[in-house]
């Protein structure tokens, strides 16, 4: 019931490109967000998601977040958790159109889960570096399993809690960060800050699921008024954040 209410009250208040006069962000809005092209990846990225939902693995879970709303909590099916809590088909190739929009060479994401999101962040270039962090093990060695059979070679994978993963991270700065797992509002605003120090003047973070819950929506608004954040793209699934000097502060909601 939330999320409905939230989906009002942003569509309501939402615009596109001719709502945005910031010729940085009318640019990302027309040239990426609303591109049009079948860029051949999309393919790749709907048979990896085709297999998800027809495998037959059931996963025992171990689960360091705030969980699934809708799935068992100790043994889950990966065709179930390629409909609930993997990336969509939609948001995979947005993420890999802003992965080449903005040219990355070093990403981070946290929260593999099925290696969606992943497989989307690897596709954009096979020379950049991928790191992805999962708290559970058996889903990190299905996803890392998975990907291996795609022919991805890109990915260094990570397992464990977020807080203990992060410190230990060896990358001075990331291009794009991806915050995919844990959707709780403390824990939200910890890893932002704790990665704030490897943002450089382009970097650009993405929040998953900013209205999963008041919460999120709470740490959604806490990020966008930090005074290291100066422009914020909310397309309602995705919140898109970026730390240009030089731009003036402001926050758009653009509808997808």
């Amino acid at each position: 019931m939330y999320q409905i209410k939230a989906y009002i009250k942003f569509l309501l208040r939402a615009t596109n490109q001719h709502g945005v006069h910031s010729p940085f962000v009318y640019h990302f809005v027309t040239k990426c967000l609303y591109d049009k092209t079948t860029h051949e990846a999309y393919a790749k990225l709907k048979r990896y998601k085709s297999e998800l939902s027809n495998s037959k693995t059931i996963l025992q879970i171990t689960d360091l977040g705030e969980g699934s709303k809708t799935l068992d909590a100790q043994q889950r099916a990966v065709s179930k958790m390629a409909k609930v809590s993997s990336s969509s088909i939609k948001d995979a190739k947005l993420l890999y159109r802003v992965s080449t929009y903005f040219t990355i060479k070093k990403g981070l994401e946290l929260g593999t889960s099925l290696g969606m999101g992943t497989y989307a962040l690897a596709l954009a270039d096979r020379n950049a570096k991928i790191t992805t962090i999962e708290g559970c093990t058996n889903t990190a060695a299905f996803s890392k399993s998975k990907l291996k059979q795609h022919h991805i070679e890109n990915i260094k994978f990570l397992v464990g809690d977020f807080s203990k993963s992060i410190p230990e991270l060896k990358e001075d700065r990331y291009d794009l960060v991806f915050f995919d797992g844990h959707h709780n509002k403390e824990a939200t605003i910890t890893y932002f800050e704790t990665l704030l120090p490897k943002a450089h003047n382009d970097s650009v973070f993405v929040f998953d699921d900013i209205y999963w819950s008041k919460e999120m929506t709470e740490a959604w608004t806490y990020i966008k008024n930090h005074h290291s954040v100066t422009v914020t793209v909310d397309t309602f699934h995705l919140g898109f954040v970026f730390f240009r000097r030089e731009q003036a502060k402001e926050h758009f909601k653009i509808r997808m």
